[in-house]
């Protein structure tokens, strides 16, 4: 379309074209759901955009705290309070602390796909196959995982990107953050896409957690994340929508991020009815809500 016969440089329609989220019932009479999950990125969220810094020893350290402490430190957070997770790993987060990503499978959590180096994938970018291939190949070969469901470094998608994972096979993406429901992608050429399961911003950890010469924020108080995090969740639940946390183990495994990680789970698990379950879980219930439709 144009103006004056300009071409128009933004196109005059929704970036995401797909139907509003259907409202389905969750299972078991829950009123909402959290989908916990957490994103292993360790020294490759600090390489992605610059691999020089891989020399960068103290930089490198705020990634290596996730295999040392972090993972350790959330595993055993976990176990005593009886959730399971999603875990989306970098494939060179795999290959470079095969150890820490086994705890978490052995532990019984979700392992998802989160590309290969932490790229950030974007149009026209010649890396997005190998980033999803390698970063398949190394859950295979190293956990003996294929993943069903993929979030993307940085919070990027792309067009060429939703087709590349249909073709792989991956049932559910956890990127956008347009909705507060799950919905079903619709690509440009007019067929289904994944599932996705949209992240709530506001449950970034890193967004309040962690401060460095690459990432520089103001490090928040535990009394005002908990605030923000259990007001989110609270009108979520009222709305009867879905909350998606994106937490790292090198922000949230750390000592006082921790403790306030637990606090709100507790919180979350005090309602007796936010339903708090893992990727897969959430994307196979709303595949079969959506089948029972269909039916």
């Amino acid at each position: 379309m144009s103006w004056e016969g300009k071409p128009e440089p933004v196109p005059l329609a929704p970036a995401n074209r797909a139907p509003l989220a259907p409202e389905y019932p969750w299972p078991a009479g829950n009123k909402a759901a959290m989908f916990l999950s957490f994103d292993v990125d360790a020294e490759s969220a600090w390489t992605a955009k610059d691999p020089a810094r891989y020399g960068e020893l103290v930089t490198m350290s705020f990634g290596g705290f996730e295999a040392r402490v972090g993972v350790p430190k959330l595993l055993e957070l976990l176990r005593e309070e009886g959730m399971k997770a999603t875990f989306f790993i970098t494939g060179w987060s795999v290959e470079a602390h095969p150890a820490m990503c086994e705890a978490i499978l052995r532990d019984g959590h979700e392992i998802g796909h989160h590309g290969f180096h932490h790229l950030m994938p974007m149009p026209g970018d010649p890396s997005l196959v190998e980033e999803v291939d390698r970063g398949l190949d190394s859950l295979k070969r190293r956990l003996g995982v294929v993943p069903v469901g993929y979030r993307a470094p940085s919070g990027e998608s792309c067009e060429e990107l939703r087709v590349l994972l249909k073709e792989r096979g991956l049932l559910y993406s956890s990127s956008w953050r347009d909705d507060v429901r799950p919905y079903r992608h619709l690509l440009d050429d007019g067929t289904p896409g994944l599932i996705e399961l949209p992240v709530t911003m506001t449950y970034d950890d890193w967004l309040y957690g962690l401060s460095q010469r690459y990432s520089p924020r103001s490090m928040f108080p535990a009394e005002h994340v908990l605030s923000i995090w259990k007001d989110e969740l609270a009108e979520t639940r009222d709305w009867g929508g879905m909350v998606t946390t994106v937490l790292h183990p090198q922000v949230s495994g750390r000592p006082m991020r921790l403790r306030l990680l637990r606090n709100f789970l507790r919180y979350a698990r005090d309602f007796g009815d936010v339903w708090i379950a893992t990727g897969e879980q959430i994307a196979a219930h709303f595949a079969a809500c959506e089948k029972g439709d269909r039916a």
